[in-house]
């Protein structure tokens, strides 16, 4: 059937097969070594294109599985990315309202203790002013005091006058 100088080309898939199979056996049939070593090879041939085609659909699978893989783990690292500018933004809206909250705290505290000074100082003034008039009282009560001794002084020298009017 064949000319053992010039080979045969060789089909491939299930036609291929199916041609080495029927020349393995025709070969054996009619004592053609070449023969049924040509559709051995064929068989041989088909088998390992078939192999080939699923290690292929093999590599392409794990190829989309990796790909898979590696959008996912873009995604997570982007997904951890904006939560870690989420959590950053959200700590600098807490420290600036924290911030806000310390300077108007500061400004209350200021005028209370504005308001507390000025208390002290009118409250200095007042008992300053307290004090100016109890001395003027007192040094007035002093004035009529030293008024009245003298006039009993007067009344007292003019009674020992009138008793004994030689000694004065």
């Amino acid at each position: 059937m064949t000319d053992s100088d010039t080979p045969e080309p060789v089909a491939g898939g299930l036609a291929g097969k199916l041609a080495g199979k029927a020349k393995e056996a025709a070969g054996s049939a009619l004592g053609d070594d070449t023969l049924a070593r040509e559709g051995r090879l064929q068989q041989a041939q088909a088998d390992a294109e078939a192999e080939a085609r699923r290690e292929a659909t093999i590599a392409e699978q794990r190829q989309s599985e990796a790909d898979l893989e590696a959008k996912r783990a873009e995604l997570e690292a982007e997904r951890d990315r904006i939560e870690t500018e989420r959590t950053a933004k959200e700590r600098e809206r807490v420290a600036e309202r924290e911030r806000v909250q310390a300077e108007q705290a500061a400004a209350v505290e200021a005028q209370s203790q504005k308001a507390a000074a000025e208390s002290d100082r009118a409250q200095a003034e007042v008992a300053a002013t307290v004090q100016e008039r109890q001395a003027e009282a007192e040094r007035v009560d002093a004035a009529q005091e030293a008024a009245r001794l003298q006039a009993e002084a007067r009344r007292a020298e003019a009674r020992a006058d009138a008793l004994d009017p030689e000694e004065h």
